[in-house]
């Protein structure tokens, strides 16, 4: 018998708010093509609205740039922008950008995503700051993330958090600068970054990269 197309089985839409299981929401998404970006956290579904560029797609430029500085110049690591992340069952992200190096807690799979946990995620939040402050981070911390790095645009912060005995603790800056614990030199002057001053953004993150500390991570990392 061959099947008709009214006689093949329909995948149910995404919708804000449904409660499913990754493998089903995967299944959704992947027949819903016009979708550009959805996300299962803790089991529900968030697709996002449309982005505005001074909340967001500015700011995400910004950090793409700093964090696409840094690895240039360090050989062996990974950046991801808005790529899905399969976390674990009732996670599926797809965070504005993600830093790892593959096989030391993340994998990237025969399929080309990434299983496991990125050391660094970041994320610019403007009408998603509860989320990102809240469901999210809790996911995140559960699965080891290292680092959490959430632009609150709207209120012109940034939150860097680490991870320790198993909980976030937020970053103190330094000098008005904020350096990696898990990846050496990625220094980010945050006041800068936060007044759109990207000369002295990378320049910051020129002497971070220029460090001892990045040249030892570097042999240390690289294929």
């Amino acid at each position: 018998m061959v099947a008709t197309p009214e006689s093949r089985p329909v995948v149910p839409p995404l919708e804000n708010g449904d409660r499913l299981s990754r493998a089903e929401f995967e299944r959704r998404y992947t027949a819903m093509p016009q979708v550009k970006q959805a996300e299962l956290i803790e089991g529900v579904v968030y697709m996002a609205s449309p982005l505005r560029i001074k909340s967001h797609g500015e700011p995400h430029g910004d950090l793409a740039t700093w964090l696409g500085t840094y690895k240039a110049f360090t050989p062996g690591v990974v950046v991801g922008i808005e790529p899905t992340v399969r976390l674990d069952l009732e996670n599926e992200p797809q965070p504005d950008a993600v830093l790892l190096v593959p096989g030391r807690q993340a994998t990237i799979g025969a399929d080309d995503y990434i299983e496991g946990a990125p050391e660094l995620i970041v994320e610019v939040a403007a009408s998603s700051a509860a989320i990102d402050l809240h469901d999210k981070k809790r996911a995140y911390r559960r699965n080891q993330v290292q680092e959490y790095i959430v632009w609150r645009t709207l209120e012109r912060q940034l939150d860097w958090f680490v991870l320790e005995a198993d909980e976030y603790q937020a970053q103190r800056l330094d000098d008005g600068i904020v350096r990696s614990r898990i990846f050496p030199g990625l220094w980010l002057a945050v006041s800068a970054l936060l007044a759109g001053d990207m000369t002295t953004v990378l320049t910051v993150l020129q002497q971070g990269i220029n460090s001892p500390e990045h040249q030892a991570f570097v042999q240390k990392i690289s294929p």
